[in-house]
């Protein structure tokens, strides 16, 4: 792979998500397959809300974020998103300065932003949010991954990388993350039953057979 200059870079777009994040986008314009295009691209809205900071929930926000993606895109990304896409009027806002640290980022293909979400989890107090951003952590991590290399990468070693980018403070249990495809995108999140639950089943499937037998 060839050097790449300053001289020869494209333009960041909008300067407070960074040139990683300006690539993925031009990577999902890329993607052929529209349902597989708009998810990547809702994965990387996720991303861009993380890194900014001055991006709280709520819906403005969340269409202020696409409207970004799209600025990002140069108005040429063809999604399904819960927003359209905004004029190019929208174009000459000035983006605020963000500032990040020089320190040496230790796996680049995911940049400096998933070291800054896994910094902002390790603050959470909560278990249960903090398992749920580790999660999140893991399939954007996965995702990206998967953007730049063809091969899969296992979920042992997202969670090890995981494990090595928070000094050992963040964890999951990985036999969970595998048994219900946590680190997965596009999957809904499965939760074992409770054992109200099973024991309900139990007693349906009784009752089933029972009805069989006097049928027969």
């Amino acid at each position: 792979m060839g050097l790449e200059y300053n001289t020869e870079r494209t333009d960041v777009r909008l300067k407070e998500y960074g040139r990683n994040i300006q690539k993925l986008v031009d990577h999902i314009r890329t993607i052929e397959d529209t349902e597989k295009r708009s998810a990547y691209a809702q994965t990387l809205t996720d991303l861009m809300k993380q890194i900014n900071p001055n991006l709280k929930s709520g819906q403005d926000n969340d269409q202020k974020v696409w409207d970004d993606l799209y600025i990002v895109s140069n108005f040429d990304l063809e999604i399904e998103a819960p927003f359209p896409m905004p004029e190019k009027s929208v174009i000459g806002k000035k983006p605020q300065r963000m500032e990040y640290k020089n320190s040496k980022i230790k796996y680049m293909h995911y940049g400096r932003s998933v070291e800054h979400m896994i910094e902002q989890t390790i603050k959470m107090e909560d278990p249960e949010t903090k398992k749920s951003a580790v999660i999140h952590i893991g399939r954007l991590m996965k995702g990206f991954y998967n953007t730049w290399n063809k091969d899969n990468i296992d979920d042992e070693i997202i969670l090890k990388q995981i494990k090595q980018l928070s000094n050992n403070e963040l964890d999951i249990d990985i036999a969970e993350v595998k048994e219900f495809g946590l680190f997965d995108n596009n999957i809904r999140e499965k939760r074992p039953q409770n054992r109200s639950n099973r024991d309900r089943d139990k007693r349906n499937n009784n009752r089933r057979r029972n009805n069989n037998r006097r049928r027969n």
